[in-house]
């Protein structure tokens, strides 16, 4: 057997016998992998605290036939922590987690841009900067972009142009000319589309200054874009609230993930 290390965002988990898990990570250098995790369901674990959803950890596995063995955990960051007591924000995390998973439908394939904003749409949540919502809206935007199917936003996704955009049509792509508008399109308010542009960008002044009904409107307009593309739904999203008592810390926002895809 070949043993190896990575370090990876645990996505979730599932009962195996009477003591043990499957635990799906998506990791920096193997993209996603499931791995038995032995006897961790068991009060005496070692480790098995260190292989909940949202905790960033270090592994050491050995690779088997079928599913790979974790023999040693550490924990690098416990982003559940402060999550699980904030219910806007752990709704909003547990859907960056579901998206990341349904995004690498390979397993074994690398996914390090994926990876690396995963990462950093947690620590931002955790950081408690910006509103839940706009940070998982941003997540998806980006995410999308990674995957190769982000939406046209500042140009008519049929023909180019940059003049006259007043729909949204996700069969087409995005942003939508008059001339080119098909039945059906939404109409969105052009302060919607500034703001799905500066997420998608990472421009959190501009984010962060908008409106609630365009964020309501952004919102939606992501979530039907995201699951259109993933031909099903992402569960998790229907939980997801925002809430207008949250209220960003004060000072500079750290930034984290362009749509490049880097993590600070």
């Amino acid at each position: 057997m070949t043993v190896y290390r990575d370090e990876g965002i645990v996505l979730r988990t599932q009962k195996l016998g009477e003591a043990d898990r499957i635990i799906t990570v998506l990791t920096r250098r193997t993209g996603r992998i499931r791995a038995v995790a032995k006897g961790v369901r068991k009060t005496k674990s070692k480790f098995g605290a260190r292989l909940e959803p949202f905790t960033h950890v270090d592994l050491q596995l050995y690779e088997r036939r079928s599913l790979d063995l974790i023999t040693q955990a550490e924990t690098l960051r416990p982003y559940g922590e402060p999550l699980v007591s904030d219910y806007p924000r752990y709704t909003a995390g547990t859907a960056m987690l579901e998206t990341a998973e349904k995004l690498t439908a390979e397993e074994g394939e690398p996914a390090l841009r994926q990876f690396l904003l995963l990462v950093g749409g947690l620590r931002t949540l955790c950081e408690r900067t910006h509103e839940s919502r706009l940070v998982l809206d941003a997540f998806l935007l980006r995410s999308l972009s990674v995957a190769g199917w982000a939406p046209a936003l500042d140009e008519c996704a049929r023909c180019g142009g940059r003049a006259g955009i007043r729909g949204f049509a996700i069969p087409a792509g995005g942003a939508i000319c008059l001339a080119c508008r098909v039945p059906g399109s939404a109409t969105p308010a052009p302060e919607t589309f500034t703001l799905m542009l500066a997420l998608l960008r990472g421009e959190w002044a501009v984010a962060d200054a908008s409106e609630d009904r365009h964020r309501v409107e952004c919102s939606g307009l992501v979530a039907a874009y995201l699951q259109w593309h993933l031909e099903h739904g992402i569960r998790s999203l229907r939980h997801v609230e925002r809430s207008k008592s949250e209220v960003p810390r004060t000072g500079p926002a750290p930034e984290w993930g362009q749509a490049t895809g880097t993590a600070p």
